[in-house]
């Protein structure tokens, strides 16, 4: 576990800073409800009116009038794009950079197989996942009980776990990247992350392009789906996990047959 608690050592500074940022905007992005609450009832009459924009972010399936609704469309973006940015940046760069950053020599003259290096290395990778999407989950948590409104808990824990799962898919997807790697990916995994978003809301947008959902993350992440459904989709979420247990399988075969430059 050496190597483990060193990624977290280096990955410490990304951690706390993404952490802080997603979870004090969804803290106001809560705390704006109560004072919004009495204007919800136009604010969903406008958007249902907006066509296609309403339509790719959901907001045609849920209602601004309650707590819930506002949360899926507000704050539901905030931790879904936020996360999947940083599980992205974690997954892509935490093969290539021993390579790009002249320390694999070091690295593999110690008693360690490519292996373990690659569990290592994932195990970080999932932990610092972990660790955000706890702190951002008790801050939903916290937020909504100051404001003095009920707290959905089956919609919530739903919500956060489709979060989550949603991050490990993007990050397992870049790990798998990032063993072919030699130099910085950030770019390739932001990238990524963008391009699962945006797939999800040309689905959202025409029935034809509703195949996409299975390609994408997003797909089984959406909200308003989910707190209408009271559910995550099963079999999209079988599709991602598919996706996830290959990019971790791509990563395994290639670093561990990779010409380490």
């Amino acid at each position: 576990m050496t190597l483990v608690r060193h990624e977290l050592k280096q990955s410490r500074i990304s951690l706390i800073v993404w952490t802080l940022s997603i979870a004090s905007l969804l803290a106001v992005c809560v705390f704006l409800y109560p004072s919004m609450k009495s204007e919800m009832d136009a604010v969903s009459e406008m958007f249902s009116s907006m066509g296609s924009f309403t339509a790719a972010f959901g907001m045609d399936k849920v209602s601004f009038g309650t707590l819930i609704g506002f949360y899926v469309v507000e704050c539901g973006n905030i931790v879904g794009l936020g996360g999947a940015f940083f599980a992205a940046l974690c997954g892509i760069s935490v093969l290539a950079k021993e390579e790009k950053e002249h320390t694999a020599e070091f690295l593999m003259t110690h008693p360690v197989s490519r292996w373990r290096v690659v569990t290592d290395k994932l195990i970080a990778v999932i932990l610092q996942i972990v660790i955000l999407n706890v702190v951002v989950y008790l801050t939903a948590v916290a937020s909504i009980a100051l404001i003095g409104e009920n707290i959905p808990w089956k919609e919530l824990n739903l919500l956060h776990l489709a979060y989550l799962l949603l991050q490990v898919e993007t990050a397992s997807v870049c790990f798998g990247i990032s063993a072919f790697l030699r130099r910085s990916g950030l770019g390739i995994g932001l990238g990524i992350a963008m391009l699962f978003y945006f797939l999800n809301l040309v689905a959202n947008i025409t029935e034809q392009a509703d195949f996409l959902k299975y390609i994408t993350p997003f797909g089984y992440a959406e909200g308003a789906d989910i707190v209408n459904s009271l559910s995550i989709n099963g079999e999209m979420l079988a599709v991602g996990s598919a996706f996830t247990v290959a990019g971790i399988v791509i990563a395994y075969v290639k670093y561990c047959k990779k010409d380490l430059r």
